[in-house]
């Protein structure tokens, strides 16, 4: 999970040396990485998080993407909007902007909720940060 993100490269490694160098010989690797992973912080940030956004799109798949975010690929489709007003974030610093990525029924849904581990309340401040450079 997000508390340490390092612990799913490792499994795949694990997964695919397993299958490279076979069995007695991959005993220790599978060893070294279960006592890692059982080790290891944990946190299901992601999966409650995953799990919200999936009961949320199924609850509310009617409602339209907002049209900012929509593409435009014709001109008809400019013509009514689409696109415009959106704020690409790689054009920015820090490619962060304020930009409201819900339909009008849900803005202000939070999905995510870090846990109280190093690794998610450093994230979760750095967002706070950019929300708060960027409204000033």
């Amino acid at each position: 999970g997000n508390s340490n993100p390092n612990a799913l490269l490792l499994a795949g490694e694990c997964f695919r040396s397993v299958q490279v160098i076979g069995m007695p010989e991959a005993r220790i690797i599978l060893g070294q990485c279960a006592v890692y992973l059982a080790t290891s912080a944990k946190s299901n940030s992601t999966y409650l998080a995953i799990n919200k956004a999936m009961d949320l799109a199924e609850k509310t798949a009617n409602l339209p993407v907002p049209l900012h975010l929509r593409n435009a690929p014709t001109k008809l489709m400019k013509e009514q909007g689409y696109g415009v007003d959106y704020l690409y974030p790689h054009n920015y610093p820090e490619h962060f902007v304020l930009q409201e990525y819900m339909p009008p029924e849900l803005k202000g849904t939070k999905l995510y909720e870090s846990a109280r581990n190093k690794r998610e309340v450093e994230g979760e401040r750095l967002q706070q940060r950019r929300w708060q450079q960027n409204q000033s």
